[in-house]
């Protein structure tokens, strides 16, 4: 499998990071063990990673992952392994389990992404079929997938407070749907358990409530490795009340834009870092890498043109953007085939399964990759990412991939304590 190339020198503080890691492995999991006896993982996640070369930090969180598909397939036992703990701690006795899925149907790369999960899940020992919120499918429906095989949507229906197929009636209800446009009356008020929570969904959840929370583990783990929070931490702000078509909001967004380019400024001169900060503005609810946009200067914000405009100002299923996350933009020096590309990270329950590159022929180190024209390489570090080389002298394969899995387990530990503050305000308000 290749392994990219890091554009940027092989010294400097990525480098030290890594060692910091390395050395300081056995007091790392031993910490990260200690944080899930407090703190119950997500059922699944996956992590975008920026890789500067002198900073690795995550850049967004997905709680309903799609792309299992992009994995290596050496990884599937370690899946299945990792899937048989998530589905025993949730509810021991689950047997069988309906997946709700987007409400694609020619999206084959998202349907390839469902079946490799329902392949995952059937090894793990599990009876699961994979039920459709679209009404247009009253009948199961049998779709050919270019890469061979099949899947069957069914259409689900309430009976009582239970979510049944025909003639299927589930322990379970396992979400891979990210509820952007809202939580639909058939799934509200279940008996049965919903994974991930609804809460967990974008209807509720915002990108900057992870990041706050990824701000308190990055600093107890900062401090336990004794490294600057910042390194593998990006900078971020958010701002409300937005409307770009109307140009409403955009002061908020301006002015926290120069805030961070300042302190972020400070920080490369601090490491004698040469390149041009830059900002991230992105919506802060959504995924799919809609309503995104790169920020050198907070008055590029006030001059944008229609286009531009009309692009930040929806995001997936046509949303509108409302509210928006200001973060510190981390370039990504990592290519292939000179190629600019991030890795992705992939977790079930507390453990990481696997990961992919995403790859973009199109886009600059400083933009998002999460964009048409983005192809996909599977991450060769089965190994690698849970055993590094303590006595290699720079940043080989070994140590970056683990270094790689670290951060992102310090990103789902960030999402775990998120959704139980949503846990605890969801009990506030019903109470």
């Amino acid at each position: 499998m290749p392994v990219p190339h890091l554009a940027a020198g092989l010294s400097g503080p990525i480098l030290d990071l890594e060692r910091c890691i390395i050395d300081a492995m056995s007091a790392i999991e031993h910490w990260l063990r200690g944080q899930w006896q407090e703190h119950a993982a997500p059922f699944y996640c996956s992590v975008d990673l920026r890789n500067s070369g002198f900073k690795l930090a995550p850049v967004d969180t997905n709680l309903f992952p799609g792309g299992f598909n992009n994995l290596n397939p050496e990884f599937m036992p370690l899946c299945v392994q990792a899937m048989m703990a998530a589905v025993e701690k949730i509810c021991p006795d689950v047997f069988s389990i309906l997946l709700i899925p987007e409400n694609h149907t020619r999206n084959v790369f998202y349907l390839q992404n469902l079946a490799t999960l329902q392949a995952i899940m059937r090894h793990a020992g599990m009876n699961i079929h994979i039920g459709t919120l679209l009404p247009e499918i009253t009948t199961a429906t049998v779709i050919d997938l270019p890469a061979g095989g099949s899947l069957t949507l069914e259409p689900v229906r309430r009976k009582g407070n239970r979510l049944v197929a025909e003639g299927f009636d589930p322990c379970a209800i396992l979400l891979n749907n990210d509820l952007s446009t809202g939580i639909p009356a058939i799934l509200q008020n279940l008996e049965q358990t919903v994974i991930p929570p609804l809460h967990a969904g974008w209807t509720t959840r915002r990108k900057s409530q992870h990041f706050t929370a990824y701000d308190n583990v990055a600093q107890e783990f900062a401090n336990l490795i004794a490294i600057d929070p910042w390194l593998i931490n990006p900078y971020f702000a958010s701002c409300g009340k937005i409307n770009f078509r109307e140009s409403k909001g955009e002061d908020c967004v301006a002015s926290t834009v120069d805030e961070i380019l300042r302190d972020i400024r400070e920080k490369y001169v601090q490491y004698g870092i040469k390149e041009d900060p830059f900002v991230i503005v992105k919506a802060d609810a959504g995924t799919y890498g809609m309503g995104v946009m790169t920020v050198k200067d907070g008055a590029e914000v006030r001059t944008l043109n229609r286009k531009q405009r009309n692009k930040m100002a929806v995001v997936k299923e046509g949303l509108p953007v409302t509210d928006v996350l200001v973060q510190e933009g981390v370039y990504t020096f990592e290519s292939i085939n000179a190629a600019v590309t991030e890795p992705v990270i992939y977790m079930i329950d507390r453990y990481v399964v696997g990961g992919f590159y995403r790859v973009h022929t199109g886009r600059g180190t400083d933009e998002n990759l999460n964009a048409p024209g983005m192809h996909f390489v599977p991450l060769a570090f089965e190994d690698t990412c849970l055993l590094p080389d303590r006595e290699a002298r720079s940043g080989g394969a070994p140590n970056r991939f683990y270094a790689y899995g670290v951060i992102a387990r310090l990103a789902l530990l960030a999402a775990a304590q998120e959704l139980e503050q949503r846990d605890g305000y969801n009990e506030a308000a019903s109470a």
